[in-house]
């Protein structure tokens, strides 16, 4: 199942619309494939013909190629084609799901509605990493580039279907496994741990990308995967970290979802001070823009002024690194379980009659769906925030939430990552 839950309309920003689009897959078959000579061919043609074939093979067939998906080899041998960057990952909290086993209708008294909520198969799917990797490219460009160029760009990287391209990038997962299921979402399931998967990230540059501009492609996804993993998690709960809600009444217990690398890399290494942190990851952002006006010659920006990806305002923003966009990091004591900017965003301050407020903490209220314009993702030591569309106005939710994280935080552990003003 390849979830594609932003659509763009035409060249304008895109849209936030589940697409699920599900595609039959076979899980490592053997396939025989027979090469016979025809009148007149000779044994060096047969030969060039076999190793055309087998290069081909190996870059994929059928749908989803970038993806993970249609990618033979010979049998006994190992893949001779490298990946440019791996990372090996675990996962915590909610997980990556492959698909939904139905399971029965029931009534919902509070909604006053049936409902077949379904069993989900936990799958470490790339399609997923992808996706993720898609949407955080599309925020960072749409803060210095036009949509229509950042639209043009995000296809050649990641592929699309008007116009239609593979993609300058695949993207697969080897040796993704189940570590701990989810838990049970019964009184039993209470004290269950939280679900856990594990995996190994591997990207590959694809037979469409440009020879001229390979560097330019590795450096950008290098950085790219780095901030996806500083800035958030993957899959249903991916703008909030893990975190448990064993002291709830009912289930889920656990919400949230943090993504680790598994690395002794240097590369993943994190200061224990928050200032340090901000020079990191300002450094990531100068790698990542450096990389992005190799690809972009034509286009002119300076990330130091930051452009306006469209009108932010109390209910509405765009989901851009743009002007309008404030990311910070910073540290706290965890507070009712929750991770010390999360807990923050679930003040009692910041709620609505009573309420999370629609405009901080998003909705899935029936047929009204509109995610939280905050991401954050715990780093142990601190956390990073992320909010788009904050403004000027003082009545603003998201500027009353980030005055709030920073009154409420000790200047030491408190430092402003963009805009980099």
């Amino acid at each position: 199942m390849a979830n594609n839950i932003w659509k763009w309309d035409g060249e304008t920003l895109p849209n936030y619309s589940p697409n699920p689009n599900p595609f039959f897959s076979l899980q490592e078959p053997t396939l025989l494939i027979g090469l016979r000579p025809a009148a007149g061919c000779t044994g060096e043609m047969l030969k060039q013909v076999k190793q055309w074939l087998v290069k081909g093979l190996q870059l994929g067939i059928g749908s989803q190629v970038n993806t993970g998906y249609g990618s033979l080899i010979i049998a006994g041998e190992k893949d001779s084609i490298k990946p440019f960057f791996t990372v090996e990952f675990s996962l915590e909290g909610q997980l990556i799901h492959g698909r939904q086993k139905f399971t029965q209708w029931n009534w919902n008294d509070r909604r006053d509605e049936w409902q077949m909520r379904g069993k989900p198969d936990p799958e470490v799917r790339p399609v997923a990493f992808k996706s993720m990797l898609r949407y955080w490219f599309r925020a960072f460009a749409l803060g210095v580039l036009p949509s229509r160029e950042a639209k043009t760009l995000e296809g050649q990287l990641f592929g699309a279907i008007d116009p239609q391209t593979l993609g300058w990038v695949t993207f697969q997962i080897h040796n993704g496994k189940l570590i701990q299921p989810e838990a049970r979402p019964t009184s039993q399931g209470k004290n269950d741990d939280c679900g856990e998967q594990s995996g190994e990230l591997k990207l590959f540059l694809s037979a469409e990308a440009p020879n001229q501009q390979a560097k330019a492609i590795e450096s950008l996804m290098k950085t790219l995967v780095w901030m996806m993993f500083h800035l958030g998690g993957i899959g249903q709960g991916a703008r909030r970290p893990c975190y448990s809600r064993k002291t709830r009444e009912r289930a889920p217990w656990w919400r949230g979802s943090s993504l680790i690398p598994d690395s002794e890399d240097d590369f993943w290494n994190l200061p224990d001070e928050v200032t340090d942190f901000q020079r990191l990851f300002r450094r990531r952002l100068q790698s990542f823009y450096d990389a992005l006006a190799q690809l972009t010659p034509n286009q002119n920006f300076n990330f130091h002024a930051p452009r306006s990806a469209g009108q932010a305002s109390k209910q509405n923003w765009v989901e851009a690194v743009d002007s309008n966009c404030c990311i910070v990091v910073c540290g706290g004591a965890t507070r009712y379980s929750k991770p010390y900017a999360l807990s923050v965003l679930h003040s009692e301050e910041l709620k609505y009659n009573g309420n999370y407020d629609a405009t901080l903490c998003g909705t899935v209220l029936g047929a009204k769906v509109k995610p939280s314009p905050v991401w954050i993702a715990d780093l142990g030591d601190y956390q990073v925030v992320t909010i788009f569309g904050v403004t000027d106005d003082p009545q603003n939710p998201r500027r009353r939430f980030l005055r709030e994280l920073k009154s409420q935080t000790d200047r030491s552990n408190y430092a402003q990552i963009w805009s980099l003003t």
